[in-house]
Order: C-alpha cells, then sequence, then structure tokens
C-alpha cells in the first residue's frame, strides 16, 4: 500500500462519523420506517469514493468536500429505495401521521393499540401494515428531489468549538477501531476502507459471506455504543447491556477504547482542519 493510499484510508476512517451525523440528520426528516443501513452503507460507499477524487490544492475542506457527495448518495439511495405499492404508502403516511399526533399529544411514544384506535382499526391491521412497510422500504421523497448538493452544505466549515468536539470523535472513532477484536478489526477495515468484496474477506476469515455480514453489523454496533459510552452516554443509557459474559466483554471494549488515549492524543490525530496528520 503506498503512502496515498494509506492517506486515503486514514481520512475514510476519520470521517466515518460524518457519515453517521448525515444519516441522522436525514433520518430525521423521514418516516422512521426507513432502513438506517441502508442509507449507511451508501454514505460509507461515497465517502471512500470522496477520499479517492479529493484534491486539497483546490482549498476547499475535505469535510465539506465530502458532506456534500455523500448526501447526494444518500439521496440517489432514497430514490432507488423508493419502489413501495400506493397502497402501502397511504398506510404508512396514516400511521406515521397517528403517531405523531398521538405522541404530540400525550408527551410520549404511543403504544400499538392507541394507533389503532385512533386510525379506527384493530391492531393486528397496524402491525400488517408495519411488517408491509418494513419489507417495502416506503417513504416519501417530496421535499428531496430538487435540492443540490451544494444547497445543502449549510456551513462551509465547523466553527472552532465545533471542530474540537468532532476533532474529539475522530479520535475516539480511531481508537475503537483498533480496539476492536481481530476478525470484526479485520471486517470493518477491508469492506470500508479497502474495498474489497464480500466474497474476499470471506475467504481469507474461512467463513461465510452471510457470516461476515453478521461480523460487520456486530461490529458497527460495537462501534455506536463504544462512542455513545464516552461520547454521548444519555444515548447509550437507552440501550443497556444485559448482565452476563456478553456485557462482560462489551464493558471492557469500551474501556479498552478509554484506555488508548487522553484528550490530548486523540486531537494529536487530527489537526486543526480536522484532516489527519502524518503518521
Amino acid at each position: 500500500m503506498t503512502s496515498a493510499d494509506r492517506r486515503r484510508e486514514d481520512i475514510v476512517q476519520d470521517h466515518m462519523p460524518l457519515v453517521g451525523h448525515l444519516v441522522r440528520e436525514m433520518l430525521a426528516r423521514i418516516p422512521a420506517h426507513v432502513n438506517r443501513d441502508d442509507l449507511l452503507s451508501a454514505g460509507y460507499a461515497a465517502l471512500v469514493h470522496a477520499a479517492r477524487g479529493f484534491d486539497p490544492a483546490r482549498g476547499v475542506p475535505f469535510a465539506r468536500f465530502a458532506a456534500a457527495r455523500v448526501r447526494g448518495a444518500l439521496l440517489d439511495e432514497l430514490r432507488g429505495l423508493d419502489w413501495a405499492s400506493r397502497s402501502v404508502r397511504q398506510r404508512a403516511r396514516r400511521t406515521d401521521s397517528a403517531r405523531q399526533e398521538l405522541t404530540a399529544e400525550l408527551g410520549r411514544t404511543p403504544t400499538v393499540r392507541e394507533v389503532a384506535e385512533r386510525l379506527g382499526c384493530s391492531v393486528e391491521d397496524i402491525e400488517h401494515a408495519d411488517d408491509d412497510v418494513q419489507r417495502a422500504v416506503v417513504f416519501s421523497l417530496q421535499g428531496f428531489a430538487t435540492a443540490a448538493a451544494d444547497d445543502m452544505v449549510t456551513e462551509p466549515s465547523a466553527g472552532p468549538e465545533e471542530m474540537l468536539l468532532v476533532r474529539e470523535r475522530l479520535g475516539y472513532l480511531r481508537h475503537a477501531i483498533e480496539a476492536l477484536p481481530d476478525r470484526l478489526r479485520t471486517v470493518v477495515q477491508g469492506y470500508f476502507f479497502e474495498e474489497r468484496p464480500m466474497a474476499r474477506i470471506a475467504e481469507d476469515l474461512g467463513v461465510s459471506e452471510s457470516r461476515v455480514s453478521q461480523l460487520r453489523a456486530e461490529a458497527l454496533r460495537l462501534l455506536r455504543d463504544g462512542l455513545n459510552t464516552h461520547l454521548d452516554p444519555a444515548l447509550a443509557a437507552e440501550n443497556p447491556a444485559k448482565e452476563g459474559c456478553v456485557a462482560r466483554r462489551r464493558a471492557a471494549y469500551y474501556e479498552q477504547i478509554a484506555s488508548r488515549g487522553t484528550l490530548r492524543t486523540r486531537l494529536a490525530l487530527t489537526g486543526p482542519d480536522g484532516l489527519p496528520t502524518a503518521a
């Protein structure tokens, strides 16, 4: 691997939280039944392509350059998934509207029975509708199709305080990936940074492709929970680990992330612009 390839890999790794942020931002503007993993996969692929096409001589920070391309890829993914039937769309919109109204009235998430009573149908009807939505990945693209990528970049760059927070998160992400168990780290690096086919990764690990997919999902959950534990404890508290050996292993992983550095060393992994520093 050349030095340029290593730098691109570092840039991608350091900016993975950017994809998560943009996906969360988009999910807040569309119905809750959109598949988050589909958007993440499209965003990570766009991030890799952005790293390959980035030219620092243009004077544009990579974060801004990549954000425009990731947002565009997310819109393309949404358009490509918009294939549900009209009847399923209508049921999804009615159910979403009822849930939103009840949430505003009750100050909490309504139960399935409460939604059914609001719509004048049975609980089974709501559950069947939700199943159809999950299979069809239903959503409306109204309000997205005409937006240009440049219009969606609201700020040319982060302010000093925001950039420090971004750099701290990037440092935590680097350490979280390094602390992953060997097989999970191999899958993350091979799939997201080296863009290797799952079949090749499976061959190297001596497992099936479906197992590689499971390992990838497990790694992403560990990374998410590990970062939330240190950076957003409120989110981590929403998904507490069950007691037992699995919980102990996860706790040990979280401790390894913390033990790999301090605020000073994590900030040292990136420069003032958020780009990775030379190794």
